[in-house]
């Protein structure tokens, strides 16, 4: 288990100036949503984007982490889009 703060921690220590919002979506601290908006994904695809925010996660991956539903948007992108 995680909290969701170290998490958010992590991902804005890697992407400096993203908006994250994070949520526990089952109550048992290892599975989360998560949203960022970062300039960073600019560009990127959304494999390319994911891997970013990823990649401060690693070693929580499939032990303390379990599961990690992410949306990741550039500034002025929509989440219906």
């Amino acid at each position: 288990m995680i909290d969701g703060e170290e998490i958010r921690r992590r991902v804005a220590a890697a992407l400096p100036g993203s908006r994250i919002e994070i949520r526990d979506t089952v109550g048992d601290r290892d599975h989360y949503e998560m949203v960022v908006v970062s300039e960073l994904f600019s560009g990127k695809t959304t494999l390319e984007r994911h891997r970013l925010v990823y990649a401060p996660l690693r070693d929580l991956l499939g032990g303390a982490l379990h599961a990690l539903a992410l949306v990741t948007l550039a500034p002025g992108e929509s989440r219906d889009t």
